[in-house]
């Protein structure tokens, strides 16, 4: 008798629409064969097949890298936005401040027109 296995956690489950693969992934990777097709082909006679074919992958690599790369459950951009927040938006240090929603404001109070004389306490005098 055939065993099919059942992931306990069905969040993880994607569904797969073609070719084992999901929309998000056919998209990215449509949009990455639009663009490094045709450079490909426009610049294989110019630069040669080799410089081609390097220029061809470099145009490619972010949209498979948006296509397939996760990280926690979180797709690459969630990521990027993650750490660009962490590391530009947001203050290094946060200091802790609080508000005293009991304190009163208290009517300013008259200054003395006299000093007082401060008394020293204990202690020897240098010479």
């Amino acid at each position: 008798m055939a065993y099919v296995s059942v992931p306990k956690d069905l969040t993880k489950v994607k569904n797969k629409v073609a070719f084992n693969l999901t929309k998000r992934q056919i998209i990215c990777l449509g949009i990455a064969l639009a663009v490094g097709l045709p450079f490909y082909f426009l610049t294989k006679g110019s630069l040669g097949t080799s410089n081609a074919a390097t220029g061809m992958v470099l145009l490619m690599l972010p949209a498979f890298l948006f296509a397939m790369y996760e990280k926690d459950g979180m797709p690459l951009e969630k990521v990027l936005m993650n750490i660009i927040t962490v590391q530009f938006l947001r203050p290094d240090i946060r200091r802790y401040e609080t508000e005293n929603l009991y304190e009163t404001p208290i009517a300013p109070q008259k200054v003395r027109s006299t000093t007082v004389k401060s008394k020293k306490k204990g202690g020897r005098k240098l010479v």
